[in-house]
């Protein structure tokens, strides 16, 4: 239906709620990730280990600063919706989709690189290095999803509750890129 549009409400819908708190909980387990990271570096004599290479900085930097981007047509698209303009949020979505996907394919392309060269379980570097851009990754594939079920939703019309899942799908993506850059900055520490 096109002429929808979200009606106001005193409170945060509970699907933005439980977006908050799945948010929330995953910003716990990222920070013990991250707190490991730092706890391993300062007791360990040499980061990383000798025969390991410090981890390269250029393309990471530029394509988290890609991925980052896509912040901006995921909160379009959140305000397209609650305008009742599902169309142009539609291809806002598609067109996030499309950046975080070729991102997805060279972050997992170059993880799969660099553990044919070091196996994860070779010292406390490798385990924690491919254990925090593993799980970044992950999320991104968990992102990839939400958006192909938000696209089918919107294929279908807007409500309430799609309106609803876009913002919190919106907030989800912030989160990530967020996280991304969080988990880039720690594992580029071993290069000073």
């Amino acid at each position: 239906m096109t002429g929808y549009a979200v009606p106001s409400r005193r409170s945060l819908p509970a699907g933005l709620w439980g977006m908050g708190i799945l948010i929330a909980s995953e910003a716990t387990l990222f920070g013990a990730l991250v707190a490991t990271y730092f706890y391993l570096r300062f007791h360990t004599d040499v980061w990383p280990p000798a025969g390991i290479p410090a981890p390269a900085w250029a393309g990471p930097v530029v394509s988290v600063a890609i991925l980052a981007s896509t912040s901006v047509p995921m909160h379009l698209a959140s305000r397209a919706v609650r305008a009742g303009r599902p169309a142009p949020a539609r291809l806002l979505v598609a067109a996030a989709f499309v950046v975080q996907a070729v991102y997805f394919a060279y972050a997992v392309n170059d993880f799969h690189e660099q553990l044919q060269r070091h196996d994860i379980g070779e010292n406390a570097y490798t385990s924690i290095y491919y254990t925090l851009l593993g799980a970044d990754h992950a999320h991104v594939f968990a992102g990839l999803l939400l958006d192909l079920w938000l696209l089918g939703k919107l294929a279908r019309g807007l409500t309430g509750y799609r309106a609803t899942a876009t913002r919190a799908i919106s907030w989800y993506w912030h989160f990530v890129n967020v996280l991304s850059i969080v988990v880039l900055a720690t594992v580029l520490t071993a290069r000073i």
